[in-house]
């Protein structure tokens, strides 16, 4: 069998901030790290930096520190591209807009969508509320009134809403213009 020819790329592996946000959520600091592995703390910045590489006996007793499998300083990001006009339409209530879901249905953690509301679209009838910890309604053309509880916030292009999902709301294009408006729900709202 023949073997096929790899050529080496010259690029520089990337793994500084991998292991810089690795300490930084174990809440050490570079000092800490040092005193735990021998190595020196300008060493340890360099690394985090990207302006040297470890030898493989420094990055494993470093990844043993930092509880950081040294297989992880070298996945792939997982990284999906959602088109609008293959984004999956969807409907969350109201009347008189068009929703897209624009981040993956598989994504838990945050969850985007697109709704270009009619002129005097509305949300539901009554305030209502959201299965999520936020609620981000962020305006991009247009004007959108929003009624939390006894509240009323009248928002235009580039302003943004942020409040509690389990909070009642609901909400309202006053114009006769059509509105451009993304939500953001963290965690992804319960399907």
């Amino acid at each position: 069998m023949k073997a096929l020819p790899v050529e080496p790329s010259n690029q520089p592996l990337a793994i500084g901030s991998r292991i810089r946000t690795a300490r930084q959520s174990q809440r050490m600091t570079i000092e800490q790290v040092a005193d735990a592995t021998g190595l020196t703390k300008g060493f340890l910045s360099r690394v985090e930096r990207d302006l040297t590489s470890p030898s493989v006996a420094s990055l494993v007793t470093l990844c043993q520190v930092l509880s950081l499998p040294v297989g992880d300083l070298f996945l792939s990001p997982n990284t999906q591209l959602t088109r609008l006009e293959d984004a999956p339409r969807i409907s969350l209530g109201g009347e008189g807009l068009t929703e897209r879901l624009i981040t993956p249905r598989s994504e838990t953690r945050v969850q985007v969508i697109h709704a270009v509301i009619d002129p005097r679209g509305s949300g539901e009838s009554e305030q209502y509320t959201v299965d999520c910890d936020l609620d981000v309604m962020h305006v991009s053309n247009g004007h959108l009134r929003v009624f939390i509880g006894p509240e009323t916030f009248d928002l235009g292009p580039g302003d943004t809403l942020t409040f509690p999902g389990r909070e009642p709301h609901t909400w309202v294009n006053p114009t006769n213009e059509p509105a451009l408006v993304y939500w953001v729900l963290v965690p992804a709202a319960s399907r």
